[in-house]
C-alpha cells in the first residue's frame, strides 16, 4: 500500500486539494460558537454559550398532528419543488407578522423566503459585495455575519456602540472617513433590537438618525431582526427601522427564535429591484427550499394561538434573564460589568483590566461552565476583555449554577493577575476554541 493511501485512509489532515481552492475559501473558518458546541453539549457542562431557543416549550403533540395533516391534505404540493421566492401564502403571513413592528406597508411580492435569515444575509452580501468592498458593522457584531462577510472577501469596519445601540455620530464619521479614503461603505449591517451579542437596543431617537445617516451616505442599511418579538420589558415591540424607510432598508426576519430553528424558515423584505436580484441569487444557490417546511410554518401560524404562545415564550425567557442578572449581581467579583438586555437572549460581560476571556476559557471548561469569548464578535481581534452569556436554553437553576462557577473562575483569574500582573495564559489542557470568527 502506498504511503499516500495510508494517509488518506487513516484520516490524515493533509489536504490533497490545498492550493486549488478559490481565494474566498480562506475566509471559511470555524466560528468560536461552533467550536464550543461539542464541548458545551456535554451533560456535565453548564453551557451559557449557545443561542439555542427552548423548543421544548412548543406543543409537540400539536406540531406532530399538524404535520401529519399537512401530508394527508397537501402532500403532493408540500413534497414537490417550489419557487425560489417562497410560498405565496407564507409570504402573506410574514407581512402580517411584520406589521407588529410597524411594517404595515409590506407587499408579499417583495418578500423572499429563505433558509433561515442566515441565507438572506448571505444572498444580500452576494448581490452587493465585491471582494475588497467595505461593510460597516457594530462593535461587537453577530458572529456568523462576520463569517459571511469574510467568505465574500469584504473589508469589515466596526463602529462603536453603547447601551443605546450604535452611536450615530461615530457612524456618520466612519462613513465620511471611508469616503475620503476612497473605500466607501456598501452596507451597514445592524442588529438594532436586543443585539447579538451585546443585548443592547437602538433607542427610538437614534433609529431615525441612523436611517437618515445611511440615506445621506447612500449606504444600504441591512436590518437583522430575529429577536424583535422577544421583548421582555413592556407590552409592545420596538418599531423596526424598515417601518420608516422602505426604500433604504433590507429587513431580515426569522422564525428560528420565535418558532423552531430546525424548520429553517426566514425571509428578506427588500425594495422591488433588490428583491428581484435576491430571487435570482436564491434560485442559483438552491433552486427552491423546502415547501413542506414553509407550509408547516404557515399552517401553524394560521391555526394555532401563536400570539398567546409568544407571551408564554416571553415569560419563560424573562424568568431566565432574571435568573442570570440576579446571579451576576450576587456572585461576580468587583470590577466585572454587564449589560441588562430588554429582550432577546444575551448578556455581554466585560472583565476587569488584565483578564483575557479567550485565555480563560479552558479553565472555565475545566470548571464545568462554557461561554463565548468576545474575540469571536470582532473582525479586528478585539473583545478579549469581554464574553457573551446566553440565558435562553438552560433552566433558571442551571443558569444560577453556571454563573456561580464562572464567577469562581474569574475570581481565580483576578488573584493570579494580582500576583503576576496578568491572567494565566491558555493551557493545553481542556478544549480551546480557534481564533477570531463567528457563527
Amino acid at each position: 500500500m502506498q504511503s499516500g493511501e495510508q494517509s488518506s485512509r487513516s484520516g490524515s489532515r493533509v489536504d490533497p486539494w490545498r492550493g486549488r481552492y478559490a481565494a474566498r475559501a480562506a475566509g471559511m473558518v470555524a466560528s468560536e460558537v461552533r467550536a464550543l458546541f461539542a464541548v458545551a453539549s456535554r451533560p456535565e457542562i453548564v453551557s451559557l454559550a449557545g443561542g439555542m431557543p427552548n423548543v421544548s416549550a412548543l406543543p409537540m403533540d400539536t406540531v406532530g398532528a399538524l404535520m401529519t395533516e399537512l401530508v394527508a391534505e397537501r402532500g403532493a404540493v408540500a413534497l414537490q419543488y417550489g419557487s425560489a421566492q417562497g410560498d405565496p401564502g407564507l409570504r402573506e403571513t410574514i407581512c402580517e407578522v411584520m406589521a407588529a413592528e410597524g411594517i404595515d406597508d409590506a407587499s408579499p411580492d417583495d418578500v423572499v423566503v429563505t433558509v433561515g435569515s442566515q441565507q438572506a444575509l448571505d444572498l444580500v452580501t452576494r448581490v452587493f459585495v465585491d471582494p475588497g468592498d467595505t461593510v460597516v458593522t457594530e462593535a461587537p457584531t453577530y458572529v456568523t455575519a462576520l463569517g459571511v462577510f469574510a467568505v465574500y472577501q469584504a473589508d469589515v469596519v466596526h463602529v462603536a456602540m453603547d447601551e443605546d445601540g450604535v452611536v450615530p455620530e461615530a457612524l456618520a464619521e466612519t462613513f465620511a472617513r471611508l469616503e475620503r479614503e476612497g473605500r466607501p461603505a456598501k452596507l451597514f449591517y445592524t442588529v438594532p433590537t436586543f443585539q447579538n451579542p451585546a443585548g443592547a437596543t437602538l433607542s427610538a431617537e437614534r433609529r431615525h438618525r441612523v436611517v437618515e445617516i445611511c440615506r445621506r451616505a447612500r449606504v444600504l442599511l441591512l436590518e437583522d431582526n430575529p429577536y424583535g418579538l422577544l421583548h421582555l420589558d413592556g407590552d409592545e415591540p420596538m418599531r423596526a427601522l424598515r417601518a420608516d424607510a422602505p426604500d433604504d432598508v433590507v429587513y431580515l426576519g426569522s422564525f428560528s427564535k420565535t418558532l423552531a430553528p430546525g424548520l429553517r424558515v426566514g425571509w428578506a423584505l427588500a425594495p422591488s429591484a433588490v428583491r428581484e436580484k435576491l430571487v435570482l441569487a436564491a434560485e442559483s444557490a438552491m433552486l427552491s427550499h423546502s415547501v413542506f417546511n414553509q407550509l408547516a410554518v404557515d399552517r401553524y401560524l394560521r391555526t394555532q394561538p401563536w400570539p398567546e404562545q409568544m407571551r408564554d415564550f416571553r415569560a419563560m425567557y424573562r424568568e431566565r434573564r432574571g435568573a442570570m442578572l440576579d446571579a451576576l449581581e450576587k456572585y461576580m467579583p468587583p470590577g466585572v460589568t454587564w449589560t441588562r438586555p430588554a429582550g432577546g437572549f444575551f448578556v455581554w460581560v466585560t472583565l476587569p483590566e488584565g483578564l483575557d476571556s479567550k485565555a480563560m476559557l479552558p479553565r472555565a471548561i475545566q470548571s464545568r461552565v462554557a461561554y463565548v469569548p468576545g474575540t469571536g464578535f470582532f473582525a479586528d481581534g478585539g473583545g478579549r476583555q469581554a464574553m457573551r452569556l446566553s440565558y435562553c436554553y438552560p433552566p433558571p437553576e442551571r443558569i444560577r449554577d453556571g454563573v456561580r462557577l464562572l464567577a469562581d473562575v474569574i475570581g481565580a483569574e483576578l488573584r493570579m493577575r494580582d500576583i503576576f500582573g496578568t491572567s494565566a495564559p491558555a493551557t493545553s489542557t481542556g478544549p480551546q476554541a480557534p481564533g477570531p470568527d463567528q457563527a
